[in-house]
This record gives structure tokens, C-alpha cells and sequence, in this order.
């Protein structure tokens, strides 16, 4: 899963960063972030870090960058984190200190939300997980101005399933949506740097084909496996898309 170069007409490609080990779940995600921005693999490469480093002229190469979820957690103790966890690490806060400081920009969901934080000086623990399945996503009064955010309306339905989250931003950031469950939904740094706890990118099919391939890894009951795919499927899933497709059509 590894792409590199221009597209057909000469303007730089945006690259999708894969940072989850299962290959079933890595092309789903891609395929969902394809789809989900409007972008055909000519304009949205993809790049396994979790079996490659970060290419070297990654900056030079892209518009920007999007990174999706994973089974790793931030939160975890660095002495438990295997190396290629810590490599993956290192290459994503590369990106997302270039985006906060302008260089590139970036759309870092779930797990990527978590690197961001960390990377400016917040807390991520295991205080504020969400279970699988549809959540309700609160926009807050910064979020009306955002050029992302900004055409949505103020609560919406989300997909979420993660292990960990924070209590509040981190120094620098601005806090664009929140809920109950995890109060740190989605923030702004500068103009060109954007996370998300929550998956913008899957259709409620797609999300249930992920969860066939993390049914054991403790993010929900696998006996209510139906029942929940059930929740997924019955959900109006319609807004969160729309940040991925905005995001692209600033870049590409």
C-alpha cells in the first residue's frame, strides 16, 4: 500500500498514512477516506508506516495528510510499546509539528487525535473511552466559524470505538466539537492542522466490516456483535464526512 509521486495533472496528491497492522482494516479505512474526500487513488496515495518509515521527502511530496485510527494507544507506557509503535510515533508527530507550524496541513482521526495532543503538551489517558458505535457529536461556538466544521449542524451522529481520550485541548488549540462521553471530539491548530476523536471517514457498512476484524480486541462485546452492527447500520451517519471531503477540497 505504498504510493508515491504526482498526480496524472501535475498537482501534488494528498497521502492517507496507515497506522493499523491489519491489512483487511488498513485498505477498508483507505478505501473509506477515498471516498469520503471525492479523491481517486491518483489524488489520494496511501503509505503503510506501520511497515515502512515516513519517506523522507513526505513534506515536499504531499498537499497534506490524513491519518486514521489504529489498535495502538498513545496512552500506553512507553516501556510496553513495541518499536515499531515508537518509529510510527516519531513519523506522525513529524507531520503534525509541521502542520501546527504551517509548513503542511493535516486531518488526524482517532487514533491520530491522541499523537497530536501529546505532541502539544496535553493528556491523553484511558479516563474517557467511547463505546462502538454511534455517538452524538456537539459542535462548540469556535466550530460556526470553521472553514471545516462551519456547514454542519450544531449536534450530529458519529461512529466512535476507542480505548482512551482527553479531558481538554491541548495549550494552543481550539476546541470544535465535544460530548459527554469523550469532552475532546475535535480541535483546530492554526489553520492547518485538524483532529478528531471520533472516524469521519466510514460509511455505517464500512464500520461493520471493521468491526468484524477487531471483534476480539476489546472494543466491545463480541457476543452483542449484532447488536451493535444493528446500532451502526440504523444510524443517520451523513455529517461527519463532509470534514474529510472539505479538508480535501482546500488541498487538492
Amino acid at each position: 500500500m505504498t504510493y508515491a509521486g504526482t498526480g496524472t495533472d501535475g498537482a501534488r496528491p494528498l497521502l492517507y498514512l496507515c497506522v493499523r497492522p491489519q491489512a483487511g482494516a488498513a485498505e477498508g479505512e483507505y478505501r473509506s477516506f477515498r471516498e469520503a474526500a471525492h479523491l481517486d487513488e491518483d489524488r489520494l496515495h496511501a503509505h503503510d508506516l506501520v511497515r515502512e518509515p515516513l519517506p523522507a521527502d513526505a513534506l515536499d511530496t504531499y498537499a497534506g495528510f490524513l491519518v486514521g485510527g489504529s489498535p495502538f494507544n498513545v496512552a500506553d507506557p512507553t516501556g510496553t510499546k513495541t518499536d515499531v509503535q515508537r518509529r510510527l510515533e516519531a513519523d506522525l508527530e513529524r507531520i503534525a509539528g509541521a502542520a501546527a507550524s504551517g509548513v503542511t496541513s493535516g486531518l488526524f482521526t482517532c487514533y491520530g487525535i491522541g499523537i497530536v495532543t501529546r505532541m502539544l503538551g496535553g493528556e491523553v489517558t484511558r479516563a474517557y473511552p467511547e463505546d462502538t458505535g454511534p455517538a452524538t457529536i456537539s459542535l462548540t461556538d469556535a466550530a460556526a466559524q470553521d472553514p471545516l466544521f462551519g456547514m454542519l449542524p450544531t449536534h450530529f451522529s458519529a461512529l466512535t470505538a476507542h480505548k482512551e481520550g482527553a479531558a481538554t485541548p491541548p495549550p494552543g488549540a481550539e476546541l470544535l466539537a465535544t460530548n459527554d462521553d469523550c469532552p475532546v471530539q475535535a480541535y483546530r491548530v492554526g489553520n492547518t492542522l485538524y483532529a478528531t476523536q471520533f472516524h469521519p471517514e466510514p460509511t455505517g457498512r464500512a464500520f461493520t466490516e471493521r468491526m468484524v476484524v477487531y471483534r476480539n480486541d476489546g472494543y466491545f462485546d463480541a457476543r452483542a456483535f449484532d447488536e451493535i452492527a444493528a446500532r451502526v447500520l440504523g444510524a443517520s451517519i451523513s455529517e461527519p464526512s463532509r470534514i474529510v471531503r472539505a479538508f480535501a477540497a482546500r488541498l487538492a
